[in-house]
């Protein structure tokens, strides 16, 4: 790392965790540590309280949604207040249209529960199983992306007016088109009279369609993490411990 960045952004799913797993000791103690040398910021995609939850409740300030949350954490109460939680109007029809499409297009008619999740801001998961798949089904569908890369173009092209991410591993977040991880970090920055000079991002989803590829093709500096343990080697490695 070539400059002394003041805030490390991070993603959580596959960098710090396991998609949907708790944050493990390990790195709870490498985020600990850096939390002594820089302000640390989660940059997500579930809602904050989710986020939270996840992180064992480390005291973090998040971005949920991809933008459309926001919550600081207190640390004198030790809990997460939400600053910021905005929404965006949704025409359930024809979103419900628009993945009836999608699965008839690629045959995914076997799945469990809802065939699109409406989030509270307006954010759409399309979750190729459902809302009800077992997490074992969900890690084991697509890990390293290849199925859904062949639906991605289709799924953008019906949900012309959103941004497209592949989302975890067996789903596609579908956000509003102003919403994204790099319009959220901008945001952010610009509230706090950082530059993008100040931040670094640590995310592992950096290829094109998935949820950190924004950041990274924006050209903030970046920390590729392709493996959630070695997370801690790799800050090291980047100068950064």
């Amino acid at each position: 790392m070539t400059h002394k960045p003041s805030l490390i952004a991070l993603d959580l799913d596959g960098t710090l965790t396991q998609h949907k797993s708790p944050l493990g000791e390990e790195n709870r103690a490498v985020l600990q540590k850096l939390s002594e040398k820089y302000t640390l910021l989660m940059v997500g995609a579930g809602t904050c309280p989710r986020i939270f939850a996840q992180m064992g409740q480390f005291p973090i300030d998040i971005i949920g949604n991809y933008g459309m949350q926001y919550a600081r954490y207190n640390h004198h109460t030790g809990e997460l207040e939400i600053v910021r939680s905005e929404c965006a109007p949704v025409d359930r029809e024809e979103a419900l249209r628009r993945a009836a499409l999608i699965r008839e297009r690629y045959g995914l008619h076997d799945f469990a529960g809802d065939t699109l999740e409406f989030h509270p801001t307006g954010m759409l998961t399309f979750p190729v199983l459902g809302t009800a798949a077992k997490v074992e089904d969900k890690l084991a569908y697509d890990p390293d992306r290849s199925r859904r890369r062949v639906m991605y173009g289709y799924v953008c092209e019906l949900f012309h007016d959103y941004n497209v991410m592949i989302g975890g591993s067996s789903s596609f977040d579908i956000v509003p088109g102003k919403y994204g991880k790099y319009n959220a970090l901008k945001r952010y920055l610009a509230e706090n009279a950082l530059t993008e000079q100040d931040v670094v991002y640590c995310g592992d989803d950096y290829m094109e369609g998935g949820n950190d590829h924004d950041v990274y093709a924006n050209g903030i500096p970046f920390v590729r993490v392709d493996d959630y343990e070695k997370f801690g080697e790799l800050m090291a490695q980047a100068g950064l411990l």
